[in-house]
């Protein structure tokens, strides 16, 4: 079976305001998820398997939340702190049904039935100054 990563995180994962800590949590999150971004993990054993306390796992992911790559759920919804990936930040079980699961999150957000992500554009990177680099040997 297939894992096919969302690239629309792994490739701006960089860019993200995100510190390390939290950038290495997501990866661990991803891991743990199931195909199309269930957690089926709470976050005391989160805490547990991650090796930290669930105060730190708030922490972690507090940012990741902040940045609508991992989703509350609404309060009357929620049932023993259960996290879902978005949509667009999950791993699915083959690029077919990645592409379906886009499709169907764009549609929601259109709708406004699913928050957008908060992540960066990208930046076009400065051109490179013409000529030869002026290099000294001190």
């Amino acid at each position: 079976m297939a894992n096919v990563m969302s690239p629309i995180v792994a490739e701006r994962i960089w860019a993200l305001p995100l510190s390390g800590s939290a950038v290495k949590f997501l990866q661990y999150l991803v891991s743990r998820s199931d195909f199309g971004g269930a957690l089926p993990v709470r976050q005391k054993d989160m805490a547990a398997e991650y090796g930290v306390t669930p105060q730190a796992v708030s922490g972690l992911m507090a940012p990741l939340c902040d940045l609508n790559i991992v989703l509350r759920p609404r309060s009357e919804e929620r049932n023993g702190n259960s996290y879902r990936l978005h949509p667009l930040a999950a791993k699915y079980e083959s690029p077919e049904a990645m592409e379906a699961a886009f499709r169907a999150a764009l549609a929601r957000i259109q709708a406004g039935d699913l928050p957008n992500l908060k992540l960066p554009t990208y930046q076009q990177a400065p051109p490179a100054r013409a000529g030869r680099p002026k290099l000294q040997v001190a």
